[in-house]
């Protein structure tokens, strides 16, 4: 790179003071080289390992020892390396691999990350039951996990326990109290006897690396090359091998834009610390050398030096407007700068996933290579999903959660029945997942699974067990040995169902697994079907025997504490089959968009809380605190962030995209393209404002072809509203009375339900719901009064009540519901008492829950009716309705609710046997809600012989041929709904169109 690429005000330089001989020969105090935003770093790094020890043979770039940060790292050196010239490799090594080197029996190998959680989870179990205030139960792994996390981070900075004791807490006594009881648990691994955590190993190594190299340097070249050094251990890894006569560190993505000043102003953390070049300024202080002392590591050129000066000028230092206005005008015409930029402002994420996809999909067909980078999992997902469209699979470096792989979502449906009666969701769950029964017969499988939930929704089992499923299996005249097989097997893995208790963990995992792997391979099959197959199954197994290794660490637990725990070891865990993605379609995030380089990189959601993520938040020390101990601040993630921010948009073609609204709210741009909107916006001169215009019109256009792509082609008509005219023959020829409300209130219900004969499934478990109330409660006061008890008798109350508490408790299988069915009898038992007296001194009760019908001979028709109660008296027939709800008011009766009124019409025509024929003398619906209410069928206005002959009418124009079962004709309230709503297509129709009858065969 020549001197040209840099403005004037750049502090590095290409030469230094040192003598011309070695490869590290070209540095000031410390060997310390960077490569500037935007060059690809895998590149530039193998490209200054060839120019520097290509001319001294074959065997020197064998000697040379690379520390890189993380394993894509490593692969995309050794790739860059196997395209050519052939060469020897280097030892690519990672920095975290120190850790495990075997430095002498003085320093034992760390102890497993999951091993000091499981111990840290019984440490804290037995903290909060000595305790319960101080967290619930259910926060116990998370609370282990992040105190894990507290102490490793306590270990790699060098940061004891008394530091922490002896902060400064006038302000947070309270807190810092519960806090420290939490805090004192980790003391006991900080000893020197103390088996050490990997952080805490990984520093050990890296001070007795330092301590042996002070006595015998490295006799090869050691480079560190790719780390920013934002943790205390890699910190000091960075200034020993800098200060090496034969070590070098390479830093990647430096601002070289940044003049000294803005430098010197990122020494103080807590007010620079989200700055993208803070932590180099740290590491340049450390080893005591300015930003002006560093080289270049190799002359591979920036994409694009003139944005490299826009964005280092956005991303300055607060207060930054006096930097604006003195160094913009100094950057010169901005259209190259932004020539390559690309910005893309959607109205919801759904769009921003669409056009991302669109262009993906556009630059496969170009030839390039895309990558989108993004920390919002979320956004992956949805743009993964669109890629479907052209059956384009990403290749996704980060994954997908193992609870969200089909093993992981099936070990957890096992866990959760594990200590349970399972009813029947969770059951059917667990045999339509498709690692059930995956041993072989899949497809009778399914057929019986189909088979059962249909008789569980029709028998309203709340709690399927060995006797129902029997049962089931063997209720054909013929046996089927295939299904009574296949129940034995069910009937068998429940059996597996450990009950609740406390147990070791080993003994909590063996169950789980026995009962998954019984449930995985199906009736007589050996193995475990496909539970442990492909990549996900491989990771499931693996996760669940690494727990087994160390499950003793854990003691004793419930078995609520071992779920909470099993998911949370399977959240650590992403599964990735790098085979299956397009190799020119890439998800990164932003950590590994530092590894490989694309013709075009996207970086999306830059929304504030996405790009930068909100910080976590932190149980244990604020920010103060923090700052005082010397840990790290939570600024620093935001810092990081932007690092990769500023090397991410610095290549050659970049959209940055974001959704002006997410699904509830507006968005808040990232404050890093506020920064540069509004640094461009004040340019004017410099054509700034001609340039943000040009990066959001090409956001725009391609945001229309989205759009475009997402509107149907041909516009599908809304479907009319309904009016089916099916043969007089097929049209029901008997009904219930309660069914002529439905006749005339929603015909097209009696046609889905009697003509179609379609029926809507039954809850599959049994819920408190309306129709199971009435049931309860009619039989409540059926039994109350076929004991004969009199209501005025003193103890009548207490009867009834007695009765409620039995029915209830036979029927009613949740405790909270039954209690208040209960308060509601005894509410209104003194008005039901009352009003009773009242009713049985005009007649006596006689009949409960009886059958009728009443046939129209020269119209082939039957009226068929449920009576809930027929009283006897000097009069005639009195018949009362029991409505939990609100009963209908009389003129509710007169137009649409004729229950009563037909069921009087029967009774005088001897419908009900067990009545005989009689004259009905009133009949009423006893309300059972709120006090208690009594509405009388207006028997008076429309007598019996009128309701018959109106429903003789009725049924007359239902038997003519053009006549057709509207949808929704005279419902109560449009909010009403109905079973058969979907089968109408109500929605694309509303009550204002006319209904279009349509003859049907």
């Amino acid at each position: 790179m020549s001197s040209e690429s840099f403005p004037a005000a750049t502090p590095f330089s290409e030469t230094g003071p040192f003598s011309d001989t070695g490869p590290f020969s070209d540095v000031g105090p410390a060997h310390l080289y960077a490569l500037p935003c935007g060059v690809d770093f895998a590149e530039g790094l193998v490209a200054g390992l060839r120019a520097r020890f290509g001319d001294e043979g074959p065997e020197a770039m064998a000697r040379i020892t690379v520390y890189l940060g993380t394993n894509r790292m490593r692969r995309r050196v050794r790739d860059i390396f196997d395209q050519g010239p052939a060469t020897l490799l280097p030892r690519l090594r990672l920095i975290t691999d120190l850790a495990l080197d075997p430095l002498g029996p003085e320093l034992p190998l760390p102890v497993a990350p999951l091993r000091r959680r499981l111990e840290l989870t019984q440490l804290v179990s037995r903290l909060i039951e000595a305790q319960p205030d101080l967290a619930p139960r259910a926060a116990l792994y998370d609370l282990s996990d992040s105190l894990a996390g507290l102490m490793d981070e306590m270990q790699g900075e060098g940061v004891a326990p008394d530091d922490i004791a002896n902060l400064d807490v006038t302000d947070l006594s309270g807190h810092w109290a519960r806090s420290l009881q939490f805090l004192n648990i980790v003391n006991i691994w900080f000893g020197p006897d103390a088996a050490p955590d990997r952080e805490a190993r990984q520093r050990m190594a890296v001070e007795r690396l330092i301590a042996t190299w002070a006595e015998a340097p490295p006799a090869d070249p050691v480079i560190v090359a790719g780390s920013t050094g934002s943790r205390g251990a890699t910190a000091l890894l960075l200034q020993a091998v800098a200060r090496q006569e034969k070590g070098a560190v390479v830093l990647p993505g430096v601002d070289m834009d940044q003049p000294q000043d803005v430098w010197e102003r990122l020494d103080e953390a807590l007010a620079a610390e989200d700055h993208p070049q803070f932590r180099f300024r740290r590491i340049l202080r450390m080893l005591d050398m300015e930003a002006a002392d560093l080289r270049l590591w190799h002359d591979t050129p920036a994409p694009s030096p003139a944005r490299n000066r826009l964005v280092s000028l956005s991303l300055r230092p607060a207060p930054v407007t006096d930097q604006w206005r003195d160094e913009g005008p100094e950057l010169g015409d901005l259209g190259p700068a932004t020539e390559g930029l690309t910005l893309l402002e959607a109205p919801s994420p759904r769009m921003e996933a669409e056009t991302i996809a669109l262009r993906m999909r556009a630059a496969v067909d170009e030839g390039k290579t895309v990558a989108l980078v993004t920390p919002d999992r979320m956004l992956t997902r949805q743009v993964s999903a669109a890629l479907d469209r052209w059956e384009l699979v990403a290749d996704d470096s980060a994954g997908v959660p193992l609870p969200l792989t089909p093993p992981g979502r099936f070990l957890r449906l096992v866990s959760e029945i594990m200590g349970e009666r399972p009813g029947p969701a969770a059951i059917l769950s667990l045999l339509k997942h498709p690692l059930c029964h995956s041993g072989r017969d899949r497809g009778p499988h399914l057929l019986r699974t189909r088979e059962l939930e249909l008789a569980l929704r029709r028998e309203g089992a709340a709690y399927p067990e060995a006797a129902l499923l029997t049962r089931w299996a063997e209720k054909t005249g013929e046996r089927d040995t295939g299904r009574v097989v296949w129940a034995d097997w069910l009937c068998e893995a429940l059996g597996l169902v450990p009950e609740a208790g406390d147990k070791p963990l080993s003994e909590h995992l063996s169950c789980h697994l026995k009962l998954a792997e019984c449930l995985a391979s199906g009736p007589g099959a050996e193995g475990s079907g496909g539970l442990w197959d492909e990549a996900a199954g491989r990771a499931a197994r693996q996760a669940c025997e690494g727990l087994a290794e160390h499950a003793e660490a854990a003691g004793e637990m419930g078995i609520r504490d071992y779920r909470l725990l099993f998911l949370g070891v399977l959240r650590r865990v992403e599964v990735r089959n790098p085979d299956i993605g397009h190799p020119q379609v890439l998800i990164r995030g932003t950590l590994e968009a530092r590894v490989q380089g694309a013709d075009l990189t996207i970086l999306a959601s830059m929304n504030e809380g996405s790009w930068p993520e909100a910080p976590p938040a932190d149980p244990w020390l604020n920010r103060k605190m923090r700052a005082q101990a010397g840990l790290l601040l939570p600024e620093r993630r935001i810092g990081l962030s932007a690092h990769d921010y500023q090397q991410a948009v610095a290549v050659r073609e970049v959209w940055i995209t974001r959704s002006t609204r997410s699904s509830d709210s507006e968005t808040v741009p990232s404050r890093w393209i506020n920064r540069l909107t509004n640094l461009l916006e004040g340019l004017p001169d410099q054509g700034g404002r001609a340039a943000l215009a040009e990066m959001r019109a090409r956001g725009a256009d391609w945001l229309a072809r989205a759009t475009a792509l997402s509107v149907p082609q041909s516009r599908v008509p809304p479907a009319p509203r309904p009016s089916p005219r099916p043969p007089v023959a097929a049209r029901p020829d008997r009904l219930s009375v309660t069914a002529i409300r439905t006749l005339i209130r929603d015909p097209y219900a009696i046609y889905a339900g009697r003509v179609l004969r379609l029926r809507g499934l039954d809850p599959l478990t049994p819920n408190p719901d309306a129709a199971l109330r009435g049931t309860v409660l009619h039989e409540v006061f059926e039994r109350f009064l076929k004991d004969g008890i009199a209501p005025t008798d003193p103890a009548a109350r207490a009867r009834l009540m007695e009765v409620t508490e039995q029915v209830l408790e036979a029927q009613c299988p949740w405790p909270t519901v039954r209690r208040l069915w209960i308060a509601r009898i005894a509410r209104i038992s003194d008005w039901f008492l009352t009003t009773e007296a009242a009713r049985q001194a005009l007649a006596t009760p006689r009949h409960f829950e009886t059958d009728g019908a009443a046939v129209m001979e020269d119209l082939g028709f039957t009226l068929t009716a449920q009576a809930d109660r027929i009283d006897e008296g000097p009069e005639g027939l009195r018949i009362y309705d029991y409505k939990t709800g609100k009963p209908p008011t009389v003129p509710q009766q007169k137009s649409f609710e004729k229950q009563l009124l037909l069921e009087a019409a029967m009774a005088e025509r001897g419908g009900f046997k067990d009545a005989g024929k009689a004259r009905v003398a009133g009949a009423a619906y006893i309300g059972l809600g709120g006090q208690g209410t009594t509405v009388p069928a207006p028997l008076d206005e429309i007598p019996p012989d009128q309701v018959w002959a109106q429903l003789r009418d009725l049924i007359a124009r239902w038997q003519e041929p053009d006549r057709g079962y509207s949808a929704r004709m005279a419902m109560m309230s449009d909010k009403d709904r109905s079973d058969y709503d979907h089968l109408s297509r109500f929605g694309e129709w509303d009550f204002s169109q006319d209904a279009r009858g349509e003859d049907v065969g």
